[in-house]
């Protein structure tokens, strides 16, 4: 297994900063961003360390000599919007977008790309699904000729209002899963998992590791807490933001121990990469640096190495 982080907190840094960093601090992997150039639409959105849009052979070759020259794998390329929005022109920009960064990944061997299902938040969930007949064989169709692995991340992207009442992602709990692998069978389409989505919305988050093995492509860590006393204020119908906190590994509810016991006996060897959206830490380049120093230090104890 391989510990690594996620690119998107660095935004000012180059993808030669990016690597670097993660060598001296001890991290063996990377998931680098690749939002197209511009403004970014969302927090943690808009980074880009890898241009997908234009890509070519040589951008391919500096790369690869980056991540051999620091010792530090790009476990996967990220790019995260909704592809299943109401605009079709909106979303066709987001699905070429997808499989720019599915033929980048091809091309630098890596043959793994992270992104959302997407979802019509003011739709049912039935209606979506039409919608994601529509548009997902294809982008998988896509990854299969590339030979490269499609990850969803669970994030529900239901945070705040403007994302109330369904969230901007369907593919955020086992039940959408077993219709979304059921609707698409393909060895290129899977998960990149994150307990903590899971805790937040009161579920089992070490059920699916064992049920959705063979669909694990990458992972994510990141920690949550939940405030039990805002909690009992507003209630599960609250926006979620209401009432729980996304922390760092270690300083939430996610029980680490049992979360990584679990994942080796599914047998995955793949990257495991933090996920800094912790805004206690949010202050500085510096405590962003020092967050993921700190989340290193806490999970060492968890990962071996190879």
């Amino acid at each position: 297994m391989r510990l690594g982080f996620v690119s998107a907190i660095l935004p000012e840094l180059s993808l030669e900063e990016v690597l670097k960093f993660a060598s001296e601090s001890g991290y063996t992997a990377v998931e680098a961003m690749c939002w197209p150039v511009g403004k970014a639409e969302r927090r943690y959105a808009g980074v880009t360390h890898i241009d997908a849009a234009n890509f070519g052979k040589a951008d391919a070759d500096k790369a690869g000599a980056l991540s051999k020259k620091y010792g530090v794998t790009i476990s996967g390329l990220g790019y995260y919007p909704n592809p299943l929005c109401a605009d079709e022109k909106e979303a066709t920009v987001y699905i070429e977008q997808i499989k720019k960064v599915i033929s980048s990944s091809a091309a630098l061997g890596i043959n793994r790309m992270n992104t959302f299902i997407g979802r019509d938040h003011t739709r049912s969930v039935d209606d979506n699904w039409k919608v994601f007949d529509d548009r997902w064989p294809a982008i998988i169709k896509h990854a299969e000729s590339c030979g490269v692995k499609v990850g969803i991340e669970n994030c529900p992207m239901y945070f705040s209002k403007d994302e109330w009442p369904g969230g901007k992602n369907l593919g955020s709990c086992p039940a959408h899963w077993r219709t979304m692998f059921g609707k698409i069978r393909s060895d290129c389409f899977g998960l990149n998992y994150d307990p903590s989505h899971m805790v937040w919305q009161m579920m089992d988050y070490l059920a699916p590791m064992r049920e959705f093995k063979d669909k694990l492509f990458h992972v994510h860590l990141k920690d949550v807490r939940v405030d039990r006393h805002r909690l009992d204020a507003v209630g599960t119908m609250a926006t979620p933001l209401e009432y729980h906190s996304p922390k760092l590994p270690g300083l939430g509810e996610v029980d680490w121990g049992k979360f990584f016991s679990v994942l080796g006996d599914t047998g995955y060897a793949g990257a495991a990469c933090v996920e800094v959206e912790d805004r206690a830490y949010e202050g500085s380049l510096e405590t962003r640096k020092g967050a993921l120093i700190q989340a290193r230090r806490f999970l060492e104890g968890f990962v071996y190495q190879s």
